[in-house]
């Protein structure tokens, strides 16, 4: 299998409000329980049915992902947030300020998780990460799916994430059937994550949504610990690169290694 890449962009003859040959290629796939590379705002997705453990599966083989590691569930709307998710009363406030306030866009909520959201999601935790994206082919394809679409980063476990077409190509080009090319991502990191508890605001990974930002809604704390994994990307490793780093006193008399 090579991944087969559709632009999303540039459209011509396209009638308002009709789906493109990219969105069209997408949701066939989605809707057969297949994998699809999708651009977001942030970094580039490998998007599945979230609410299909067989299709989530696939997402873990291709990215070399250890199960114990919980993925995004990215919901078409906001209106999806309790089918998925309980916000707890003394929450309720501050988690739908924060949502109106910063989706869609890069912000990722964890939250207690509904049971119709597969174990392997959550990687069996009794939380669910949530966010909305802000990305326009993102946001058109998830919303004609009508369900919510679980997408990591597009690329192999432990590898830098992607962002751009070509980039997912390279990393996951003969394992996944569609890439949908949307130009660069825009952030290039991956979104904030934050857990609501008893009105505080812990950040478990720092990203776009800055602790200053969000701290005209409540007391924050960034949560350093990474012993027991609560949310995505909380490994030490997450934005590792593999080039090697070197420090130099002076640049003129600097010679790389071949």
């Amino acid at each position: 299998m090579k991944a087969q890449v559709v632009a999303a962009i540039g459209d011509r003859g396209r009638v308002p409000g009709s789906a493109t040959p990219a969105t069209e290629r997408a949701l066939k796939l989605l809707r057969e329980g297949e994998i699809v590379a999708l651009p977001t705002e942030t970094v580039y997705g490998l998007a599945a049915d979230a609410l299909n453990p067989i299709a989530v599966a696939k997402i873990f083989e291709a990215k070399g992902r250890p199960r114990f590691d919980p993925l995004i569930v990215h919901l078409p709307e906001i209106t999806w947030l309790e089918k998925v998710a309980t916000i707890p009363a003394q929450d309720r406030q501050l988690v739908l300020q924060l949502a109106n306030k910063f989706w869609p866009g890069p912000f990722t909520m964890v939250l207690p998780k509904h049971e119709i959201v597969p174990d392997l999601v959550t990687a069996g935790l009794n939380t669910v990460a949530v966010r909305v994206s802000a990305h326009p082919m993102f946001a058109e394809i998830v919303q004609a799916f009508e369900k919510p679409l679980a997408a990591p980063s597009a690329n192999r476990f432990g590898r830098i994430s992607p962002t751009t077409a070509q980039h997912v190509l390279d990393e996951l080009g003969s394992r996944i059937p569609l890439v949908v090319d949307g130009g660069p991502a825009v952030h290039g990191i991956e979104s904030t994550i934050v857990a609501i508890r008893g009105g505080k605001i812990d950040i478990l990974r720092r990203g776009p949504i800055t602790a200053e930002q969000l701290s005209a809604f409540g007391k924050i704390e960034v949560v350093a610990t990474r012993d027991k994994i609560s949310a995505p990307g909380q490994f030490r490793s997450h934005y590792a690169p593999k080039t090697p780093l070197q420090l130099i006193d002076d640049a003129s008399t600097f010679s790389p290694k071949p």
